[in-house]
């Protein structure tokens, strides 16, 4: 969906190159191995599968409010977002050249389904390789932050991948789950979990309920302003990468499966959190779900 103002399109509805250009400073965008560079996966043809020129991710530095960062955008629409050989290589190596190059921020834009079963192997070596860049990323001083509301959300490794940022930012329409509805029903069938209820999906991997949780640090609307304020205020907000803040996450999580290890659904949570009238939850405005989240929601990263 394309507007008028790029800046007030539809984050859900964009692309990856529409999200970058609309989320950084006019102009200021510099890709790297782009299009007409054609590092393409060589595995799909085995498949007789389509490639992308530029394998599903988009790379490159510019500026956000004139600081300067790196940016990393994944394309929902091939084939979900899927991280393979090439497409794993491009983040991998954006993150890598961070140390050196001493951005004020790594931003990913997450839109993936997971890792591509036709490069299964190297999709995971991608994945293990992305999480200890961004530890290197971290350790170094710089603040790793991801922004999740894309049409494929943030599933598979890709779930794990956002665990370990210095803080992510989602909106309604994002989900970030390690195992997606589909894989939950195939492996314990459909009474256990049904992926095609799609209000199931939402207050249990969406994201208002991982907002309320605590497992993300900002709440967005669906469009790059938005997106582009929170970018900025986690920044800023980045936590330390060190034993003391490894350990204090540790122990949130500990407590937070212990509040909440006996739920049966997302509504069961909310009702634990103190919302008088959980079922009013996803229905709710952004100003509204604030007001009624920002008092009762669990601990964030930010205010560890």
């Amino acid at each position: 969906m394309i507007a008028a103002d790029p800046r007030a399109l539809s984050w859900y509805e964009a692309s990856a190159r529409q999200r970058v250009a609309a989320l950084l400073d006019a102009g200021s965008f510099r890709e790297v191995l782009g299009p007409a560079e054609r590092r393409m996966s060589p595995h799909l043809p085995l498949f007789d599968l389509p490639r992308a020129f530029d394998d599903g991710i988009v790379v490159g530095g510019g500026t956000l409010n004139g600081r300067r960062v790196l940016v990393a955008a994944q394309e929902g629409r091939f084939m979900g977002g899927a991280f393979g050989e090439v497409h794993g290589a491009k983040l991998v190596g954006l993150l890598r050249a961070a140390p050196g190059v001493k951005p004020e921020a790594v931003l990913i834009l997450f839109d993936t389904g997971g890792v591509r079963l036709q490069e299964a192997n190297a999709g995971e070596t991608a994945i293990a390789e992305t999480m200890r860049a961004i530890a290197d990323c971290r350790a170094a001083g710089i603040p790793v932050i991801g922004l999740i509301g894309g049409r494929a959300g943030c599933y598979g490794g890709g779930g794990l991948i956002a665990g370990t940022c210095s803080g992510l930012a989602v909106s309604e329409s994002g989900r970030i789950s390690v195992s997606g509805p589909e894989v939950i029903e195939t492996n314990k069938g459909a009474e256990e979990f049904d992926s095609r209820d799609r209000a199931l999906v939402w207050r249990t991997m969406g994201g208002k309920h991982r907002y309320l949780i605590g497992g993300a640090d900002a709440f967005a609307e669906d469009t790059p302003a938005a997106f582009r304020d929170a970018a900025l205020a986690l920044i800023g907000q980045a936590p330390a990468f060190d034993l003391a803040v490894m350990e204090a996450e540790q122990a949130r999580l500990e407590a937070r499966l212990t509040r909440f290890g006996d739920a049966r659904d997302g509504h069961d949570v909310w009702a634990s959190l103190g919302i008088n009238d959980p079922d009013a939850v996803p229905s709710m405005t952004t100003d509204d779900f604030r007001a009624v989240a920002d008092p009762r929601r669990e601990a964030a990263r930010d205010a560890r």
